[in-house]
């Protein structure tokens, strides 16, 4: 078979394990994701009633399909635009649930069909990068009001330990041998036990499996265009052609294709979404920040699943006390550099148009409070630039 051939037609499921390693670096590099993973998880848990051990559990359970799939370290996050309207918002489980479960079908049918590239140059990048940025700075928000709830200066959830938490961050923010978010959620949890003693019996090894929840069709209306809709060219863009970009520089000898990953992605929620799991999708952010920590095959993601599971399902009906407790200092510092990072995305719109554009719909999103809307103006001046009904360029901006 020729080179060519070989890349036209990816390796069958389970022969994909072949290239799979597990040494120190596949394992800390399955740690790379959990900055984004673990605050919007429990965040969602702890605020919107969101199923921690159901989560988990898929999660876990996409972690290791995913490693079968994919020859690479392809990562399983949280939709970002529903998590981050989700806590902002105060939507309920079943309206998460059920954004999930709206973008995944529109995304499986644009990769079935083929369409997901066309879709992704009908978007352009700078409305993207505006709801990006939005969505970055809803998230800082509410990290910082979250720390700024506590009302303490002092004691396990106070002013102090965010302090403590932001220079925890600065100071390991690029640290291969120590992941930060692993670092802070294990202190979450310490303090969480020492504040909540209660907790402890609670605690206990058991046997959860994921339970038949299905959302009620109002919540499909609710959901959709205020969650779902956003969520849609974030997940075309950073979940499907962003990732293959991605895994082509990284992993030349190993391409993937965006119509796989499309299609991927939109059986991930159709099977979780059903059973209370959180959005997931796959991501650039997730796979660049395990390949930094040290992965280089599938070993890393069908480690990092088999643990999730084993958590899930041996101490899932324990952890939903434990996040509650949850210091929401600490919670609220992780949110905060989650949503930094997703902003930082927005800083190769270099040139005025797309500056304008992105500006123009981060602040129509944060100022009336609509992310659709925001979406849907920044995509019409888009569209007015290019026809020549307006112009943002000076003069000396273009040679």
């Amino acid at each position: 078979m020729s080179e060519n051939s070989s890349r036209q037609n990816p390796p069958g499921l389970f022969s994909n394990l072949r290239f799979a390693h597990l040494n120190r670096h596949e394992i800390a590099g399955s740690l790379g994701d959990l900055g984004t993973f673990l605050p919007l998880l429990v965040a969602m848990a702890a605020q919107n009633g969101l199923s921690f051990a159901a989560s988990l559990f898929f999660a876990g359970l996409f972690n290791l399909v995913t490693g079968l799939v994919f020859p690479i370290p392809m990562a399983v996050q949280p939709m970002k635009a529903i998590a981050a309207i989700a806590l902002t918002e105060n939507l309920t489980a079943p309206q998460i649930m059920a954004a999930g479960i709206c973008v995944s079908a529109i995304i499986l049918i644009l990769g079935l069909t083929g369409l997901i590239d066309g879709l992704n140059r009908l978007v352009p990048k700078s409305v993207v990068r505006g709801l990006q940025l939005a969505l970055g700075l809803l998230l800082l928000m509410k990290g910082l009001q979250m720390v700024a709830g506590t009302n303490h200066w002092l004691g396990p959830d106070s002013y102090l330990t965010g302090l403590l938490a932001v220079l925890a961050v600065l100071l390991l923010f690029f640290s291969r041998r120590l992941p930060v978010a692993l670092l802070l959620f294990a202190a979450g949890l310490g303090l969480a036990l020492w504040s909540h003693p209660g907790v402890f019996s609670t605690l206990g090894l058991g046997f959860t499996l994921p339970m038949w929840s299905p959302p009620p069709w109002h919540d499909f209306v609710v959901a959709f265009p205020k969650a779902g809709l956003p969520q849609i060219p974030l997940t075309t863009l950073n979940s499907v052609i962003a990732v293959c970009a991605l895994s082509t520089s990284l992993f030349p000898d190993r391409p993937i294709t965006p119509r796989r990953v499309a299609v991927s992605v939109g059986l991930m929620n159709l099977v979780a979404g059903w059973f209370g799991g959180m959005p997931m999708c796959h991501g650039a952010g997730g796979l660049a920040g395990q390949y930094r920590f040290g992965a280089r095959t599938n070993g890393s993601i069908l480690f990092l699943g088999t643990v999730k599971l084993l958590l899930a399902v041996l101490f899932g009906a324990s952890l939903m006390a434990l996040c509650q407790a949850f210091p929401a200092s600490i919670l609220g510092v992780m949110l905060a550099f989650s949503g930094l990072e997703l902003a930082l995305v927005c800083r190769d719109q270099t040139r005025r148009s797309d500056a304008f554009v992105m500006l123009l719909t981060a602040g129509v999103c944060l100022g009336l409070n609509n992310i659709a809307l925001g979406f849907l103006l920044g995509l019409a001046m888009t569209w007015c630039l290019r026809l020549g009904l307006f112009r943002v360029e000076r003069p000396e901006d273009n040679p």
